[in-house]
């Protein structure tokens, strides 16, 4: 099979390590990728949202089946694209309808969706900059912290979590009166806040037919102890000692099965990866939100412990043939350690040599970078994503600490307390 996957992240070098292990793998093309991608593909430079491009690609390297890394693609409606056309019906794509994506591409369908199918997740409402006051009234009816979500996508920063009353307004204010984030905040949802610890569930499924993917806690704040701003995420770890069968069975019960079924109720045709948000309130998983594609950095931590062949998953995902396939999972433990430019997540420098890449048995996975031909560069900021399988959580986190500490670039910079939060539920 000839395969092109879309997108230039850790995840899209994670998909693409992934699927060149396939025996069906025989051409491998990224777009338009990175240094990474390079050294086991074929980099493309095509713009992800530029479908016409995209399909006159497919056609002319006689695609087989179409991978779209982010959200981006499926929310712009790239699998209705291909659908609509005669000529593309063959070729396989790997994620939900337009409609489907709105699980992600709109917060209120999804709590909407949520509520229709009694999912558990935060109480909310939504509101318009015509309904400001009314929203200054349902924030007066909450307890601080307040939840604040762009309803539509805002590159991962639509979410603001204002401590008291009178900042909950000021931010309000901003989102629908001001557009702080645009077209994405010209609807805000508001929810109440859950108390509890964050993990993420991944499942694969065909539309009918799932399997529960390694589960994964990933960490967003740039400073150490879950400090200062939101980023794409700086480390991730799997499997995640307080997701137990009892726990886990709860979210298959609670949360998988009525997502799955409300699809199929709805006629929504999904394929693809749902990405679970969730909250562990005292035992209990609520969804925070929806993603429909896998996250990154976990997928850098997720997917080295998936030991089937993906690319035979993926294939029967798209031809509705999960249920005659099983799923093997190594209880090993993965540690994944981000490198990121400093400055980043705001104003930071392109362009930095990178050294020490070469060698150690972790996995070196880029996220921004670029090669010059002699160098690889970095351009972006995230840069690597190091991971590391082991049987135990401290000496994953060893070896990736370590292979961490061998690559170098100027402004370098990386979280030192990844995991240890876990070590700790795990000892007590």
């Amino acid at each position: 099979m000839n395969i092109l996957i879309l997108g230039s992240g850790g995840r899209e070098h994670a998909f693409s390590w992934k699927i060149a292990q396939s025996p069906l793998c025989q051409q491998l093309f990224i777009a338009p990728g990175n240094a990474g991608t390079a050294s086991i593909g074929t980099n493309v430079p095509l713009n992800i949202i530029d479908f016409e491009a995209i399909a006159d690609f497919c056609l002319n390297n006689q695609i087989d089946l179409l991978l779209p890394g982010s959200e981006d693609p499926l929310v712009y409606g790239i699998v209705d694209y291909f659908k609509s056309r005669s000529d593309l019906q063959n070729i396989l794509i790997a994620g939900p309808v337009k409609e489907g994506a709105q699980l992600e591409g709109s917060k209120d369908f999804a709590k909407a969706f949520m509520a229709r199918n009694d999912i558990p997740t935060a109480a909310y409402k939504t509101f318009t900059n015509e309904s400001l006051e009314a929203g200054y009234a349902f924030l007066e009816t909450l307890h601080p912290p307040f939840v604040l979500k762009a309803d539509g996508l805002a590159a991962g920063k639509g979410v603001v979590i204002p401590e008291t009353l009178e900042e909950a307004k000021k931010e309000l204010h901003a989102m629908l009166a001001d557009a702080k984030f645009g077209d994405a905040s010209s609807r805000v949802v508001i929810e109440e806040f859950l108390k509890g610890i964050e993990v993420s569930v991944f499942v694969l499924t065909d539309g009918k037919d799932y399997f529960l993917l390694p589960e994964a806690k990933d960490y967003k704040r740039i400073g150490e102890g879950d400090t200062g701003l939101n980023t794409g995420g700086m480390g991730a770890i799997s499997p995640v000692p307080f997701v137990d069968d009892s726990f886990l069975k709860k979210v298959e019960d609670r949360i998988v099965k009525p997502t799955i079924s409300g699809l199929q109720k709805e006629n929504i045709d999904y394929k693809g990866f749902i990405f679970l948000g969730l909250m562990n309130v005292g035992g209990d998983p609520y969804v925070i939100e929806y993603n429909v594609r896998m996250g990154d950095p976990e997928t850098e931590a997720v997917l080295p412990r998936v030991q089937n062949d993906l690319l035979d998953l993926l294939q029967a995902v798209c031809l509705q043939q999960l249920g005659t396939k099983s799923i093997s999972i190594t209880p090993q433990t993965a540690a994944t350690v981000v490198l990121v430019s400093g400055g980043y997540p705001e104003s930071y420098e392109k362009g930095k040599v990178v050294s020490g890449l070469e060698g150690g048995k972790s996995l070196v996975f880029h996220a921004g970078t670029k090669s010059d031909g002699e160098n690889c560069l970095t351009n972006g900021g995230r840069v690597f994503a190091v991971s590391s399988l082991a049987d135990t959580l401290p000496e994953a986190l060893n070896m990736s600490y370590n292979k961490a500490a061998e690559i170098n670039f100027e402004g370098k910079y990386l979280r030192r307390d990844i995991g240890q939060d876990l070590l700790k539920i795990s000892q007590s």
